[in-house]
């Protein structure tokens, strides 16, 4: 299993640097463009949730994201210490309703396969899971 862990504080500006963090971790597992950069989108967009909403835009509490992989299975864990948020509220707007936000969770679905919350005595946990499709080709640690 490959596993990279990053902590950054909940400035909007720290978003390119995970951006970058996370490209280069699938890179790294040999994951396609396309797919690369629909899953930072997504990552991109749950952390803007989380900046958002759980951190009500505060620039100075911190957000941790793990990124796993393990076979032909990438697992994302985003985790949070802010306001817990009410799951079963969790719905994105209508697409065909014309207007700016609203579309973070169906980024999110659209880019991963699984992705559920975790309600944590303090805060959340989002995990996204992707399973690559076939000839994706594994590290060599993976191989060895």
């Amino acid at each position: 299993m490959t596993q990279r862990e990053i902590e950054f504080s909940s400035h909007a500006g720290n978003l390119s640097l995970v951006r970058r963090f996370v490209r280069q971790f699938l890179c790294g597992e040999g994951c396609g463009e396309s797919l690369i950069e629909l899953m930072v989108l997504g990552i991109d967009e749950a952390c803007t949730n989380v900046i958002r909403y759980a951190y009500d835009n505060a620039e100075d509490q911190l957000i941790r994201l793990t990124l796993e992989r393990s076979g032909e299975r990438v697992r994302c864990r985003l985790r949070d210490y802010g306001s817990r948020i009410d799951i079963n509220k969790l719905n994105g707007r209508e697409l065909e309703v014309v207007r700016p936000g609203g579309l973070g969770l169906h980024l999110i679905r659209q880019a991963f396969d699984n992705a559920y919350y975790l309600r944590k005595p303090k805060g959340t946990e989002l995990v996204m899971i992707k399973t690559l499709p076939p000839g994706v080709a594994l590290n060599q640690s993976e191989a060895a």
